[in-house]
């Protein structure tokens, strides 16, 4: 089974490899931005690389022994040397039909 860690609405799961598909390299660590705080979910400490696949799917490479994930309002989650998926936790309001993005 995977490893799965979760920092609020973030959700980070360890892969075997590069997921398939096209992948673009991003100029940031921020796997996700607070729409109310401004607060971000980034990688603060140790060497990592974060692509973009597809809308909504990003991918997570810690090339350091350890990467921290960091937000100002969550304990830090040390993520081991690895590949992962990175997710945004959503929710859906049937009443309304819409998805929509979970707030931490």
């Amino acid at each position: 089974m995977a490893q799965v860690y979760r920092q609020g609405d973030v959700i980070v799961r360890a892969i075997d490899a590069k997921p398939e598909g096209e992948a673009t390299l991003l100029p940031h660590l921020t796997l996700a931005e607070g729409e109310a705080t401004g607060h971000r979910h980034r990688i603060a400490k140790g060497a990592a690389e974060l692509y973009q696949l597809t809308v909504g799917i990003m991918w997570l490479r810690v090339l350091s022994e350890f990467a921290t994930l960091y937000h100002e309002e969550h304990e830090e989650v040390e993520l081991p040397k690895g590949d992962y998926e990175v997710l945004i936790e959503r929710e859906y309001d049937w009443v309304e039909g819409l998805e929509k993005k979970v707030v931490d």
